[in-house]
């Protein structure tokens, strides 16, 4: 990206959206174990053991810092990565894999606002303000850290609690080949994700860019 580009403020409207995001997040965050908090089976540790829930907190966060700080900084590009691509995931696995699945949401609304709504609002968000700056190569690689770090977390955990949050991490009926495979494919599809987030705020940039170095010449 170019160096002007760390100068420039993200727009009002934005970052009051960023904030709306946050807020539209959080509610929904907090309403779901409010919400079940009677109900059989339903335990804070579990619902804190979804990829779901723990990329929703880390785009909540992302959209406070956003809204209220304004960071312009590396990091924060970085970070704004991995929470774009955690929530594209999110919003593909859902929709493809879990979408007649029980997931422990009790409410239509916070299923929406959880793998939609935000999902949809966190990418709106890395295209109208995208990195200023180009990430290094590896960056989508390291963004897949994480949904690789919470697979081993989920398959260790499984057998002590006799619990797995998805299907598709439950060895139990189908053996641990077969579960193999699958997340194989599902790392594959992961890293092709994080590909496609990271070139669409390269191709968003590159507008952004181009736009400012017009004005400045006009």
């Amino acid at each position: 990206m170019t160096p002007p580009d760390d100068r420039v403020a993200t727009p009002v409207a934005l970052r009051v959206l960023r904030v709306v995001a946050a807020l539209l997040g959080l509610a929904a965050l907090i309403w779901i174990p409010v919400r079940s908090a009677d109900v059989a089976g339903f335990s804070l540790a579990n619902f804190f053991s979804y990829f779901t829930v723990l990329s929703n907190v880390l785009a909540v966060v992302v959209f406070v810092i956003g809204g209220v700080v304004d960071p312009r900084s590396e990091i924060f590009d970085r970070l704004r990565g991995a929470a774009t691509t955690y929530m594209v995931i999110t919003g593909i696995v859902y929709a493809v894999l879990l979408s007649n699945v029980d997931v422990q949401i009790q409410d239509a609304w916070t299923n929406s606002v959880l793998h939609r709504i935000v999902p949809v609002l966190i990418v709106l968000d890395w295209i109208l303000a995208p990195p200023r700056r180009r990430s290094a190569e590896s960056g989508p690689v390291l963004w897949l850290v994480f949904p690789v770090v919470y697979g081993v977390y989920s398959l260790i955990r499984g057998p002590i609690v006799e619990w797995y949050p998805y299907p598709f991490l439950d060895p139990r009926e189908r053996g641990y080949g077969p579960l193999a495979i699958g997340l194989a494919v599902l790392v594959v599809a992961f890293l092709l994700i994080a590909l496609a987030v990271d070139r669409v705020g390269e191709l968003a940039a590159s507008r952004r860019s181009r736009k400012h170095a017009t004005s400045g010449l006009g």
